[in-house]
């Protein structure tokens, strides 16, 4: 289940209710509620399935570490 990261809003999701795509700062969702970014990390399988996960809010928008 993903979650909208966005503090007025807070709607539930679940994967097949939402479009994860990449728009050039890594994969995210937007809510289909109130529009907002949410990041999400994409993880293979060993059946070669992929399957994603929410970043947590914030998360996202910090540096690598050095």
């Amino acid at each position: 289940m993903f979650v909208c990261g966005n503090q007025a809003c807070g709607a539930s999701w679940e994967p097949d209710e939402v479009q994860i795509r990449d728009e050039g700062q890594g994969l995210v969702f937007r809510c289909p509620q109130c529009g907002a970014r949410n990041h999400v990390v994409a993880r293979t399988a060993k059946d070669g399935s992929t399957t994603y996960r929410q970043v947590p809010a914030g998360a996202a928008q910090k540096a690598p570490a050095k």
